[in-house]
C-alpha cells in the first residue's frame, strides 16, 4: 500500500501514476527536441545559461589567476634585475673599452705630431715614454724610459709635438731625468718670432711659466708674441717653439721690461717625448769642386794616372 495525503493507495495506482508521469516527461522531451530542431532554442538557452553562470566562473577562477599573475610578476622582476645587472656590467666594460680606445687615439695623434715635427725639421730623434713627472714649485723634473743603454746623454734636448720641454740632466742605464724649462735652474736662449729680439727665458718656479727679465725698454716685444729657440749655446736647435708671451710690464726701476711667457709644450700632459740627436756641424773649408772633363773610367791608364797625379802649376817668372 502507498500512503498519500488522501489516505492509503494501492501499488497498482502508484505504478500507473509513475508510468503516466514518465510518458509525459518523454513526450515533453520529444516535443522540446522537435522545437529545438526546428527553431534552435536549446543553443540559445545554453548561451543564456552560460552568460548567467560566467560571472560565477570568473569569480571562482580569480584566486588562481591572481596567484599565477603574482608568480609571473615575481619571475619577470627577477629576470629584469638579472638583465639590468648584466647590462650594467656590459655598459661599464664598454665604457672602459671606449676610454681606452680614446686614450690610444690621443696617443697616436700625439706620436704622429711628434714624427711630423721631426720630419718637417729634417732632424733625427728618439722616442721615449714619460714614466714620472715632478711638478714641485722648486723642482720641475721628468723621468723617461730611455737611458745610457739606448744612447741617451746628458744635455740632450727633449721636445714634444708642441715645443721644447727641457734637457737631460741625469742618465741611468735604462732611464733618464729631464730638467723642464719651467725649473728655476733652467735658462733657454730664445728669440721673438715676430721682431727677432733675442733674450733668455728662465724657469719661473711658480706654475708653468717662464720669466724674461732685463728686456730693454725699447725692445720690440708684445703680448702674444711667440718665442722660439734661438740656437745660441749649441744646446737646443734653432726654430723650436718655446712659449708665448702672456704679460709684459716694466721692472721696479723702470729701466727694463719684464715679460712672462707660458710654455707651448704640454709639460703635464704629454705621454711621449722626443730626444733630439746631435747633428754634426760642418767645419773647415768647403770641398774642392770636381775637375772638368770626362770621367776617369773612360780615359786610358796613362790619362787616368795623370789625372790622379796632376802636374804642379807653373810659377810666374819661371824660365823654360
Amino acid at each position: 500500500m502507498a500512503l498519500t495525503r488522501d489516505g492509503p493507495r494501492s501499488l497498482g495506482e502508484a505504478a500507473t501514476g509513475g508510468t503516466l508521469r514518465l510518458a509525459g516527461y518523454l513526450l515533453l522531451g520529444v516535443m522540446l527536441m522537435m522545437f529545438d530542431h526546428r527553431n534552435g532554442w536549446l543553443p540559445r538557452l545554453r548561451g543564456a545559461a552560460a552568460m548567467l553562470v560566467q560571472p560565477a566562473w570568473r569569480l571562482a577562477a580569480t584566486p588562481g589567476r591572481l596567484v599565477e599573475d603574482a608568480r609571473r610578476q615575481l619571475a619577470s622582476a627577477a629576470y629584469l634585475r638579472r638583465e639590468n645587472a648584466r647590462l650594467r656590467d656590459n655598459l661599464l666594460l664598454a665604457n672602459v673599452r671606449i676610454a681606452r680606445m680614446q686614450a690610444l687615439v690621443r696617443q697616436n695623434r700625439q706620436l704622429k705630431r711628434l714624427l711630423d715635427a721631426v720630419q718637417s725639421l729634417q732632424m733625427q730623434g728618439q722616442l721615449a715614454r714619460v714614466m714620472d713627472i715632478d711638478l714641485d714649485p722648486f723642482r720641475r723634473r721628468m723621468v723617461i724610459n730611455r737611458g745610457a743603454r739606448q744612447g741617451v746623454h746628458v744635455g740632450q734636448p727633449v721636445v714634444d709635438a708642441h715645443g721644447v720641454m727641457g734637457q737631460v740632466t741625469e742618465v741611468l742605464p735604462d732611464t733618464a731625468v729631464v730638467l723642464l724649462v719651467t725649473d728655476p735652474s733652467s735658462a733657454l736662449p730664445v728669440v721673438d718670432a715676430r721682431s727677432g729680439v733675442r733674450t733668455l727665458a728662465y724657469g719661473a718656479g711658480r706654475g708653468d711659466l717662464l720669466d724674461l727679465p732685463d728686456l730693454p725698454v725699447t725692445a720690440d716685444v708684445r703680448v702674444g708674441d711667440e718665442l722660439l729657440s734661438s740656437g745660441l749655446g749649441g744646446r737646443f736647435p734653432a726654430g723650436f717653439p718655446v712659449g708665448r708671451i702672456t704679460a709684459l710690464k716694466p721692472d721696479a726701476s723702470g729701466s727694463y721690461l719684464r715679460a712672462v711667457a707660458r710654455p707651448l709644450a704640454h709639460l703635464d700632459r704629454s705621454d711621449h717625448v722626443l730626444l733630439l740627436r746631435d747633428l754634426a756641424e760642418p767645419f773647415g773649408p768647403p770641398a774642392p769642386a770636381p775637375a772638368a772633363g770626362p770621367p776617369a773610367a773612360l780615359l786610358g791608364p796613362a790619362a787616368a794616372g795623370s789625372a790622379a797625379h796632376p802636374a804642379p802649376a807653373l810659377r810666374h817668372g819661371a824660365g823654360a
